[in-house]
């Protein structure tokens, strides 16, 4: 199996103070947000590094479980391999924001999400 990226999935408790934190102090710029207005989830980049601040309330609150987003060379084939080891896997979903999506779960409980574009 091979990962062209990760992106960890860092809980914050204020989303407004630690987005101006991450742009203002770091600089990081804002790639994207959730929510009209923005309620607690956003994607941040600075050169090859991304980061998604996500809100411990609101509506994004319900991926909370994620701790990192990876992001498989070969979707299916990596899906597959997970699968042959017997571990569970909940998915595949295409989500409303364009990706397909599984998730499972390391031994202490975190969450995993692997991605790929569903385009």
């Amino acid at each position: 199996m091979s990962y062209t990226n990760a992106t960890p999935v860092l809980r914050v408790s204020d989303y407004a103070r630690a987005r101006a934190f991450y742009v203002d102090v770091l600089g990081f710029e804002v790639r994207e947000e959730a929510g009209e207005p923005v309620t607690g989830f956003g994607i941040l980049r600075a050169g090859q590094a991304q980061i998604f601040l996500m809100a411990w309330n609101g509506p994004e609150a319900a991926y909370d479980s994620w701790r990192v987003y990876l992001y498989p060379e070969n979707f299916a084939a990596t899906v597959a391999a997970i699968r042959a080891t017997g571990t569970a896997i909940k998915g595949p979903t295409v989500t409303e924001y364009g990706m397909r999506e599984v998730e499972v779960t390391d031994p202490d409980g975190n969450v995993l999400c692997l991605g790929e574009d569903a385009g």
